[in-house]
């Protein structure tokens, strides 16, 4: 099961070939996973537990520019007892551009060690994604 989640190009997004920075697909992915964890799942990134980035691929099928609307598509590859592997689409106009992968590892924001993935974006997770 997916959700999708809309990302608005920018003008600024465009590199010197016109088109999108292989940086920016990370940074649609990224901020995706994170709007939705916030949204629905009652992430607080300033409390006690944060999920930072272990590991992250993107694949390319098709280059975008501004000002194409691009959407994220979350699934999960792998939901474990402290980390999730998130299996992300960039879509155009319906069609798959480029394919990713995340790794959070969820992490006491003090201590930045290992605690189990929070009980609302589990539950969040468990619900929408899986």
């Amino acid at each position: 099961m997916t959700v999708r989640d809309p990302f608005a190009t920018r003008w600024n997004d465009n590199d010197q070939y016109g088109h999108l920075n292989n940086s920016v697909y990370y940074l649609a992915m990224d901020t995706a996973i994170n709007a939705w964890m916030i949204r629905e799942g009652g992430l607080d990134p300033t409390g006690d537990a944060i999920a930072l980035c272990a590991a992250s691929s993107c694949e390319f099928h098709a280059s975008a520019s501004f000002p194409d609307v691009l959407e994220v598509a979350i699934g999960i590859e792998r939901l474990g007892s402290t980390s999730v592997t998130w299996d992300l689409g960039i879509h155009r106009a319906g069609e798959q551009i480029a394919h990713g992968r995340f790794v959070h590892v969820f992490v006491d924001a003090g201590t930045r060690r290992p605690v189990a993935i929070p009980t609302g974006i589990r539950s969040a997770i468990e619900a929408q994604l899986i």
